[in-house]
Formats: structure tokens, sequence, C-alpha cells
């Protein structure tokens, strides 16, 4: 039933509004990529608007470099004034950027003049990720692009870097997590099995793919989970359990109802099949690394991801998780150790996070 027409904007819709009228957004250093170039400005860039669909907004310039974007040479979204290093990165980024094969870290070091372990520490401390993970990053962007774009998959895989498209296929499953054929056609042909299991803190839904398990969601509904689920995998054959998933399902089932005595993760048992930008990568492993019974504030896990100002890039992260659990987001708190949102409720993170402690009641 409509109330009325809504007249209030998301963050996402205000910073697209901005962007259209060049103007920046007081305490939002957040900057737009154009999918189609490789390049990423400051709303206010004098350069000609992209159209919509190609916009990817971050929520700053690393965020930007760490998906594979290079910045823009009108607008400088890296400042007017780089410093010497900052400038050789940029153009290492660029060369990686433009280069029709992934250049080796050998030739990124002749180019800079630095050795390779400077190289590296370097180009680190400016973009948080190493110029192995941007160039994967670089050509995960151009071969999604291509095959949104209806490419042929040799011309998406040459394009990408790809020495071949059977490369492309055989790397398929870190750079799109899914075959190019599936990605194109929005999951169409992917095979999933899912399970809808019980627990004490109601439905839990289950699935996997050929790679491990792909989504962990808890709900009241279980009707309501599987739907939603069937809608964000519409293009997916949907298969039933065999007995070795359903032993991964009960192991699930027992992080939830009793997490005493277990371990999170559970690489060998409990292979996960998760993709992300190389930010948000970041954040889960981290996440994973945290100790169950243990928590960390947004800002404690940027610190300890050498990014002490990107709390709020971290909270996205957490809010982008589909794993629950698995990928213990539940440990994430408040700098006063309070608890924020969660995606399956509140109270759920509470008793998660008391069992995990060791209080019997939860």
């Amino acid at each position: 039933m409509r109330t009325g027409q809504r007249t209030t904007m998301n963050a996402d819709q205000q910073r697209q509004q901005a962007i259209n009228e060049h103007r920046c957004i007081p305490g939002d250093a957040f900057v737009y990529g154009v999918v189609t170039t490789g390049i990423f400005c400051l709303p206010t860039c004098p350069s000609r608007r992209p159209r919509s669909e190609n916009v990817r907004l971050f929520d700053n310039a690393r965020a930007a470099l760490q998906s594979g974007y290079r910045p823009c040479r009108r607008c400088h979204p890296l400042g007017d004034s780089p410093s010497p290093i900052m400038t050789t990165v940029i153009a290492l980024c660029r060369t990686i950027d433009t280069a029709e094969h992934k250049p080796t870290l050998a030739e990124l070091s002749v180019q800079s003049g630095w050795s390779p372990s400077h190289l590296q520490r370097q180009f680190k401390a400016i973009t948080g990720i190493s110029p192995h993970q941007y160039g994967v990053a670089v050509r995960r962007r151009r071969v999604r692009q291509q095959l949104r774009d209806d490419q042929p998959l040799t011309r998406a895989a040459h394009h990408a870097g790809f020495d071949s498209s059977s490369h492309l296929h055989g790397s398929a499953g870190q750079t799109l997590g899914m075959k190019p054929g599936q990605y194109r056609q929005a999951g169409q042909g992917l095979a999933l099995r899912v399970a809808i299991a019980d627990s004490s803190l109601g439905a839990v839904l289950v699935a996997e793919s050929e790679n491990g398990i792909c989504a962990v969601a808890m709900g009241d509904d279980p009707d309501a989970l599987l739907g939603d689920f069937e809608q964000e995998f519409s293009g997916a054959e949907l298969l039933p359990g065999n007995k070795a998933f359903e032993k991964r399902v009960a192991m699930v089932i027992t992080l939830i109802d009793a997490p005493l005595g277990t371990q999170t993760p559970l690489p060998d048992a409990l292979p996960v099949d998760i993709r992300g930008t190389a930010f948000q990568e970041q954040v889960w492993a981290a996440l994973r690394a945290i100790p169950a019974g243990q928590t960390l504030s947004y800002q404690a896990l940027a610190e300890t991801l050498g990014r002490p100002t990107a709390a709020r890039a971290v909270a996205r992260a957490c809010a982008s998780n589909r794993l629950a659990v698995l990928v213990p987001c539940h440990r994430i708190v408040r700098a006063d150790g309070g608890l924020s949102g969660y995606r399956w409720g509140v109270e759920r993170k509470a008793a998660l996070l008391a069992r995990e402690q060791g209080n019997k009641k939860a």
C-alpha cells in the first residue's frame, strides 16, 4: 500500500545528485569511478557526467584504487600536489591499468627505480593493497564490464589481460565467483545446493556452490528466506542437499546453537565462496581472525587493517557480508561496547556473542 511519494534520498542518491551538479558534500570525501574508462574522480570534476549505470561510488580515493580504478588527471582526486612517492605509485597504477598484460613486479621495479620489496611497501602504503592485488582488481573490472556489454568471451578475455579465454575460465572463480557465461546471464546455469534448517535463533538458510558455502542467512520465516534467496539468484539452478552438504549445514547450526568448543573459521570442513572488492575481502578475512568470544570496534578493525580513518568503510563491508557466523561480523561492536546494527537482527547478535562468551542462558 502506498502512503505517499518519498521525498528523502538515501546516501547514494545524494552522492549521485552531487555528481550531477558538480558539487561536493560537506564531510563526505567520496569519489566516483567510471566503469567504462577505469578512472575515478571527485564529484566536482569538470569532466562530462557519465551515465548513472556506469558510475561506482567509493567512500574515498583509496577504496577506488583498491577496486582497480586510476585517478583522473583533471580533478586530481589524490590531491593537487601529490608527493613524489604518490606520483610514482599513480604512474604504476596507470601502467597496470593500461597494459595489455599484467606487468610483472620486476617490470614495475624497473619503471619505478625501486627495489621490488620497496615497491611493494610503498605501493601498499598508498593504495592499501599490493601491485598484484591491484592488477587482479583491474582485470575483474575489465572482464565484468566486457561481459555486461555482451562482448564475445575471447574478446572479453583479451581486453581484460587474460592470455586466453581458457585462462579466464580457469580463474573465473576468483575473478567473478562463477563462470563467465553465468555472470553474463545473472547466474544462469549456476548450480547451488540450498537447505533451510531450524536453530534456536530461528530459521537458517545455507547455500553452497561448487567452491564452498556462499550464503548463510537467519530469519523468522523460512519461506521468506528462501524467497529472498531465489530472487537474488534467479538465474541459478537450486539443488537439494546431499549427505556431505547436510553435514556442513549441521556444522553451521552448531556454530549458532553451541559455539563453545568450536572454532571459527573452519577452513577445511566449511570452505566458503564469498567474493567482493579487495577491501571487502580484507575486512572479511580480518573478521574471521577474531577469536570466538572476543569483540572489536569498527575503528579497531580499521586500525588492524592499517586504515585508521576507514571505520565507515569497514562498517559498510560488514553490512555487505552474506555469511552469518562463518564471517563473524556479529563480533564488531560500537566503540563504547554497545551493539550496533546486524543484518539478521540485533537480538540474534546479542545471543551469538553471549553464547561465545559462555552465557548458557542466551
